[in-house]
């Protein structure tokens, strides 16, 4: 693990500077980083994801615990200075690269990789990453409703434990009602459970960002996620109705569109799973998003 003094050293001999562009701030607090990695309990079978490895400071640490660490860092820079950090980790395995293949897809050279370890570690896939401020919900996102490579044995993130913004963390965590609770809020509750480990004050990163950030720990919990009859579905219903957070549900059925556009009578589903039409999107809890979803899926005469 590097100290502040390490990362700018290392930085500076590459004749580099942190991207702001990039969300780049270094977690530098030692004790933080460890507590990071004792928080997932990884095994030496457990293949872990790193999103935004940086110059490798939390790497090295995922690597003497796991079975095999998938390292991704989009900064060219920062991927070379990483690997000759990591140049002794035989199980490491650097990517440069962007993590995302778009909003809503995980880059193949990362699935790929993911499903080669697969091949060699039963453990656990897990993403534990200080991550980049500007990727952080769509990565979570994308690892909670899977499947992280088709025809292979890599389904969902089992669990994460990442350093994200505080109000990032507050989205994760957020409870029916209230204006934090969005997508990201339903979706991991929906499929597992979350909680924050800690609040992170600025000063615990370099360069310094101009808010708090927060560590937090979700466990993927098969019994809750196998309720969703159909991911996909599941997905554009949440997203049909958050988008549009403000309406009452009744109004947000006028902008479906795709199989949802094909709902005939929205009012007799809303009835069906007891819920008032009139009440916003933010008032629904993931079990009703989900009763939804399941009852247009098992019932196509809705559609």
């Amino acid at each position: 693990m590097h100290t502040k003094r390490q990362i700018q050293h290392l930085l500076a001999s590459a004749g580099a500077s942190p991207n702001k562009q990039l969300g780049q701030h270094f977690l530098i607090d030692l004790n933080l980083m460890r507590l990071l990695v004792d928080s997932a309990n990884i095994t030496d079978s457990d293949i872990v994801l790193e999103v935004g490895c940086g110059t490798g400071s939390l790497t090295g640490a995922l690597a003497g615990c796991a079975g095999t660490v998938i390292a991704v860092e989009l900064d060219r820079t920062l991927a070379e200075i990483a690997k000759g950090q990591l140049a002794n980790a035989g199980n490491v395995k650097l990517i440069n690269a962007d993590v995302l293949r778009n909003k809503h897809t995980i880059s193949p050279a990362v699935t790929d990789a993911l499903a080669l370890a697969r091949e060699k570690y039963a453990g656990r896939i897990l993403l534990v990453a200080n991550l980049p401020y500007n990727v952080s919900a769509a990565v979570m996102l994308n690892l909670v409703t899977g499947p992280l490579r088709r025809k292979a044995s890599c389904g969902v993130a089992d669990a994460m434990y990442v350093t994200v913004q505080k109000e990032v963390a507050d989205r994760m965590t957020a409870a029916p009602g209230g204006g934090d609770y969005g997508t990201l809020s339903i979706f991991l509750a929906a499929t597992g459970d979350v909680k924050k480990i800690r609040v992170l004050k600025p000063t615990v990163f370099w360069p310094q960002p101009q808010v708090d950030s927060a560590m937090v720990g979700f466990v993927h919990k098969k019994e809750k996620s196998s309720q969703i009859q159909n991911m996909s579905l599941f997905n554009e219903m949440v997203s049909l109705f958050m988008n549009h957070r403000r309406k009452m549900l009744k109004s947000c059925t006028k902008f479906a569109r795709g199989r949802l556009a094909e709902i005939s009578d929205w009012p007799a589903i809303f009835g069906q799973c007891s819920i008032d039409p009139t009440l916003r999107p933010a008032q629904l809890a993931p079990e009703d998003y989900i009763a939804i979803a399941n009852l247009c899926f098992k019932n196509p005469s809705n559609t």
